[in-house]
């Protein structure tokens, strides 16, 4: 034992700067009986794996030995020029001595070898994204001297070994050394590889190392330490191979030092009858239930379970085969559970009759599981409400809410493009290209998906029956995304892949392998909205099965909330949504979207086309009865919830025709020649209309516009009244960027109060403004002495603050985020230092002005996790998102709150 400690705790002089005594740089972690250099809070130096192999072996779970590789030494090794950080490889060579004189066996030993694993392992996990290498050490001599005692043992692991070391780490397809091995069954007549002996393994190892000489140039290296130092440097490099790179972009993880190498004693479930490996979960990670759940191997190796090679027996079959084994892994499950508080995925092998634990982290989970364990772990006392409420992931909340594929289905499934997710849940139908096509199809019974190269306000009759929306331009904030999350709708948007020819109805889709494929009208497809994804056919979905646990957990959420979630809505039906998930009010309304709906937009139109003030007023008079009874149906579900209204915001253009068959059908209706559409449409153009005639603009062009709304606004809400309904309309006047724009509506606002008679007492309306022009933020002071709240127009004021089009940019996002420039989607996450410092400053000034002023956020990213918790750190009072993601933001709020509990 005093020479182990003397190796563990010797200093090497290459470690150490000459002339001080400073210790060495600490690059490599030992984890066994002699010392555990780690523990579970070590993920960001240790990764996950290396973390918890460490903290198994302290808490006394029965772990083959081993170090790690830290991450840091990962990042450094990408940091100078794929060279090891100074003194890396010997505090290597010194814990492998450690690791021989604690096993007994020795790296190379044809007598008695000590074989290795070496895995990659990163903080956050990332299963299959980076590489692997099992039965490291094996040589021609080890090989002959294992197979003194186990033959067949011998060289079943060292053709593996070969396999996986020349695939992995010097690059020869796997497919090679597969033509191989089926050559040689042939020649034995035999299917599986277990029914090869001893002899046909040894040719087909032989047969290998010529695959690797002939495909790598260079014969198979025969140096264990040669080969370990190859491993650790393909594990580092595997952390930037093109799947892990994608994996991480996909997943949104960011700012990781690197992967940590884990080099461990190999133990073995292929050395016989009575070995076992196998893979297992604490509880059901499909629906939560409390019971061991999970799959095994007799005679086989970890990666046999999971390559699905052989087909595996369930967990408590082991109960038959191994009791003794089986007990002990129960016993284990207790413990791990109790000691991480949390549902564990385990990998096991029992070698001989002797059990080893491989690896425990926690587990993933569907969102139906991660619900029952958050209930029944609290109930077990094994967590507290808080607890369950800080980590619950919002993703597996957007699984409770929407469709969700089947996975077995989804497997099978033909994958055909990409695009955005922009708005989650499932959807399966037939290709339909125009709204009155997909309004056709439904009544004749179809399911149908809208495909559209982008969508406008006139394909929402459309997008309303369709069961999902696929768009080719557009990004999460465009019409399409904006639209199909208000109305619950699955919506996959900027499909660059797609080409839609609308008129000849059939998409072009390119594939990864280059080839196009054509999608008629009338076939089906299947939409991912939560992933972004597209497939061919039809998929399978299961509906959510939002039970009485969902309540009580959101109720734990809302003890610790302490902001309002609002809800973004233009409908009772969206409405009574809401509030039936858990919304607090209405934080945007938009009106825009009310005009759209049967012979509205002809009363709009008219209103457009009108010559003078009394043209206008006569078709807005139409408009006033319809506005009015939208506003009422809001105000009865929402009753004594405040109910935030936006004045008309999009240019007038958008109301028109764009196309000609489009221009002759409005022609007909309205009975005005196409020639004078076509002029007005001409005069309304503009080259930057999202920066031109909208917004409260409109309202000062057109007052009439203003009194109108207002005026409907009033009346609904009086009739409300008088029904025994307690309205309490939040009037929002869009674009403000200058103080005397506001105080110019207002005034007509209040002038339709006035004449109405309101009485504040019964109806406590308020008039605020949508900050979304960054002058508006500036100017905030000043604007708060004409304001009784502000809520941040996010989408509009991440667009004027970065200079990008919602609209047209998410294809230069996308390669900002692969290139390194953004991190996140800044129209789906705020960007906190930019368009973040804009809305701080908003709160500061706007407070100054107003201590107790109201200030929201209705852009899309109210219902976004990251941006929640800003808005709760800079004073929001409220979020506002669509229905569907009511729940996640009110979870966001509560761990935001959580958060900042728990820092001070």
């Amino acid at each position: 034992m005093d020479n182990l400690e003397s190796i563990a705790n010797s200093e090497n002089p290459k470690n150490i700067q000459e002339g001080n005594e400073m210790e060495a740089k600490k690059w490599v972690f030992y984890f066994g009986k002699t010392k555990t250099d780690g523990n579970k809070d070590m993920k960001d130096v240790l990764g996950g794996k290396g973390a918890n192999l460490a903290e198994m072996t302290a808490i006394g779970i029965p772990v083959p030995p081993g170090f790690t590789v830290s991450a840091e030494a990962c990042a450094s090794f990408y940091e100078n020029n794929k060279q090891y950080p100074e003194g890396m490889w010997e505090q290597v060579l010194a814990d492998l001595e450690i690791l021989e004189k604690e096993t007994g066996k020795k790296l190379g030993d044809p007598e008695n070898p000590l074989l290795l694993s070496v895995r990659s392992g990163a903080a956050v996990s990332m299963p299959g994204m980076m590489d692997t290498v099992l039965n490291l050490g094996m040589n021609d001599n080890v090989a002959e001297g294992i197979s003194k005692k186990n033959e067949r043992f011998a060289w079943d692991a060292y053709r593996r070994f070969i396999n996986m070391f020349g695939d992995v780490v010097m690059g020869v397809e796997h497919k090679f050394f597969e033509e191989q091995l089926e050559k040689i069954k042939d020649t034995k007549g035999v299917q599986l590889d277990t029914e090869l002996d001893a002899a046909g393994l040894k040719e087909v190892v032989a047969a290998y190392k010529e695959v690797v000489q002939n495909h790598a140039g260079k014969s198979f290296p025969e140096d264990p330490k040669e080969q370990l130092r190859m491993a650790i440097d393909a594990v580092f490099g595997s952390w930037n191979n093109a799947r892990a790179i994608k994996y991480r972009q996909l997943n949104k993880i960011t700012g990781l030092l690197g992967t940590a190498v884990n080099i461990q004693t190999m133990v073995f479930g292929n050395m016989g009858e009575k070995c076992y490996t196998g893979v297992a979960f604490t509880r059901d990670a499909s629906n939560g239930e409390n019971v061991f759940y999970g799959e095994y191997l007799e005679n086989a190796q970890g990666e046999d379970v999971v390559a699905g090679i052989r087909t595996p027996k369930p967990i408590s079959e082991l109960e038959k085969d191994d009791p003794e084994n089986y007990k002990k892994l129960l016993e284990i499950r207790e413990k791990l559970e109790k000691h991480y508080k949390d549902m564990q995925d385990v990998e096991f092998t029992i070698e001989n009759g002797t059990l080893y634990m491989l690896q425990t982290r926690n587990g993933k989970r569907t969102g139906k599981a991660a619900l029952k364990i958050a209930i029944d772990m609290v109930n077990e006392g094994l967590i507290t409400k808080e607890q369950a409420v800080a980590r619950f992931e919002p993703d597996h909340l957007d699984q409770l809410l929407h469709p969700q594929f089947d996975e077995i289905a989804l497997g099978k499934a033909e994958y055909l493009a990409k695009g955005i997710d922009a708005s989650p849940g499932a959807a399966v139908g037939e290709v339909a290209f125009t709204a009155d096509d997909a309004e056709k199809y439904v009544n004749e019974g179809k399911d149908v998906l809208l495909v559209r190269t982008e969508t406008s306000p006139e394909d929402i009759k459309g997008m309303a029956v369709a069961k999902g929306i696929l768009t080719a331009r557009g990004g999460k904030t465009s019409h399409a995304a904006v639209v199909a999350r208000g109305m619950g709708k699955p919506c996959v948007s900027g499909c660059d892949d797609i080409k839609v020819y609308e008129k000849d109805k059939y998409i072009e889709i390119k594939l990864e392998s280059g080839e196009t494929r054509k999608i008629k009208e009338g076939e089906y497809i299947s939409i991912d909205g939560t992933k972004g994804r597209v497939y061919y056919g039809k998929i399978p979905t299961k509906d959510p099965e939002i039970a009485g646990d969902f309540g009580v957990f959101m109720s734990w959420v809302d003890e610790f909330r302490e902001i309002k979630v609002k809800t973004n809505a233009d409908t009772p039906k969206d409405c009574k949504r809401a509030r039936d998930f858990g919304a607090e009010g209405v934080g945007l309304t938009r009106t825009e979207h009310m005009f759209f709906e049967g012979d509205r937009i002809t009363a709009v139109r008219e209103m457009i086309l009108a010559e003078n003030l009394e043209g206008r007023k006569k078709a807005l008079a139409k408009l006033l009865p319809m506005q009015k009874q939208d506003f009422k149906g809001i105000y009865e579900v929402m009753t004594e919830l405040p109910v935030t209204i936006r004045l008309l915001d999009p240019p007038l253009h958008e109301f028109l025709p764009k196309e000609e068959k489009d221009y002759e059908a409005v022609s007909k209706a309205m009975g005005v020649p196409v020639d004078v559409l076509k002029k007005k449409s001409s005069e309304l153009h503009e080259f930057n209309p999202m920066l031109g005639h909208r917004g409260c603009r409109l309202s000062i062009y057109y007052p009439e516009i203003a009194e109108m709304q207002a005026r409907a606004i009033f009346e609904a809400a009086k009739e409300s009244v008088e029904a025994g309904y307690k309205p309490v309309p939040w009037i929002e006047v869009p674009l403000v960027g200058n103080v005397k724009e506001l105080e110019y509506v207002r005034s007509i606002i209040e002038k339709v109060a006035g004449e109405m008679e309101i009485d504040k007492a019964q109806i406590p309306y308020k008039i605020g403004t949508m900050i979304e022009v960054p002058r508006a933020c500036v100017t905030a002071d000043e604007i708060a002495e004409k304001a009784d709240f502000f809520s941040f127009g996010t989408n509009d004021l991440t667009q004027m603050g970065l200079g990008f089009s919602r609209d047209d940019s998410g294809k230069f996002i996308a390669d900002y985020k692969e290139k390194g420039v953004f991190t996140e989607d800044p129209f789906a996450t705020i960007d906190q230092k930019g368009v973040g410092g804009l809305m701080k400053m908003c709160v500061e000034l706007g407070r100054k002005t107003k201590p107790d002023l109201e200030i929201g956020i209705c852009g899309e990213q109210g219902g976004e996790p990251k941006s929640v918790e800003f808005c709760y750190s800079i004073g929001l009072n409220d979020v506002s998102c669509s229905p569907y993601r009511v729940p996640i933001a009110r979870l966001a709020a509560a761990q935001a709150a959580i958060k900042k509990k728990n820092q001070k």
